[in-house]
């Protein structure tokens, strides 16, 4: 049987992996952006080598959870502590993996030129960047205010994708030439869409943890 002691260090451990995901992650985010912005494939490549790396960290979020509830049998708010560390590192792990979605755009790009600039996608990640750090500090001091705030921010880009989608499917009609670059930088905006909804079950996961009932924050 696992000590109290021997527990709260588990506990300790899977908070200090949550947090080294969501440092990982937002860097994951913003050299994706970068690379998109300059097409720069080299640093797109760095973005998908990486990633390995976040898929490592989920694992041995698993593995030190799935051990302490094996061995402690932890009730209530302990139980809820590493149930929402497991939603978090998924989430987390997937906002990676769009991270490596966008990368793999910059790499069907290459060799072109950008058929407009890009203004509202960096914008799109600009926000999505802040709701994946204010979702891990809502996660850190288990704060619920910062968590609902996921929320209004989520409506922002969903908004801001609504706005690229139009603008994307005007060029497109405009010159169906550009109909294969436009429709690569639409699932940009999707894939930005979708990180922002994965920042946002965090906060879910915060309220969960900290109140024992999990809202639904992506309506």
């Amino acid at each position: 049987m696992t000590t109290r002691k021997e527990f709260d260090q588990g506990l300790e451990h899977l908070h200090n992996l949550i947090i080294e995901m969501g440092v990982f992650v937002e860097n994951a985010l913003v050299e994706s952006m970068e690379a998109l912005k300059t097409i720069d494939t080299d640093r797109a490549r760095q973005v998908i080598k990486k990633d390995p790396s976040l898929n490592q960290m989920e694992e041995k979020v698993t593995e030190i959870g799935s051990k302490l509830i094996a061995t402690q049998q932890p009730v209530a708010k302990d139980l809820r502590r590493i149930l929402s560390a497991f939603k978090i590192a998924s989430d987390l792990e997937r906002m990676g993996d769009l991270s490596v979605d966008i990368a793999n755009v910059v790499l069907r790009l290459e060799g072109q030129k950008l058929i407009k600039p890009l203004i509202d996608l960096p914008r799109m990640a600009e926000i999505t960047q802040l709701m994946t750090y204010e979702s891990i500090q809502s996660f850190i001091q288990e704060n619920v205010d910062l968590a609902y705030k996921m929320a209004k921010d989520d409506d922002q880009v969903d908004a801001l994708y609504g706005q690229i989608t139009r603008e994307l499917y005007t060029i497109m009609m405009e010159n169906p030439q550009n109909i294969t670059q436009s429709s690569l930088l639409s699932f940009v905006g999707r894939y930005l869409e979708r990180f922002g909804d994965h920042a946002t079950n965090i906060g879910e996961s915060v309220v969960y943890l900290v109140t024992g009932s999990r809202p639904d924050l992506n309506v």
